[in-house]
């Protein structure tokens, strides 16, 4: 079976208005992250979730992550093909991802799921 879609970053300049538009066409409940020093609102439906971000705090485009089973397996591959494979971070208790892109410039991510993904020691998460 193929990649599939796990995660889906919604880029806003009005995080309020974004959150009444996607709750009411997905039907998604979005709330608050709890990540500290930023406004990032999730949504979870079974194994499949997104977020809506401030438009200049991560990306100023759609940013769609695909599962990985192996993301180093994976990011060597993006390589190979001719993409361009951000290194791996860390999102600690959660797993880690990797920023992409293909071989015409499209955006994308990559993400593994690891309970015990950690920061590297002398590194701290951004605020």
């Amino acid at each position: 079976m193929g990649k599939k879609v796990v995660h889906v970053e919604f880029p806003a300049d009005d995080l309020d208005r974004a959150q009444r538009f996607w709750e009411g066409v997905g039907g998604w409940s979005i709330r608050d992250s709890g990540m500290p020093g930023i406004d990032y609102r999730m949504y979870q439906e079974d194994d499949q979730g997104g977020a809506l971000t401030g438009r200049g705090d991560m990306t100023q485009q759609v940013n769609i992550y695909f599962g990985s089973d192996d993301i180093d397996a994976d990011l060597a591959k993006v390589g190979e093909l001719g993409g361009e494979a951000g290194q791996k971070q860390p999102i600690p208790s959660i797993g880690w991802f990797a920023a992409c892109k293909d071989t015409e410039g499209n955006a994308f991510s990559l993400f593994q799921s690891d309970e015990s993904a950690q920061m590297p020691e002398g590194m701290e998460p951004p605020s």
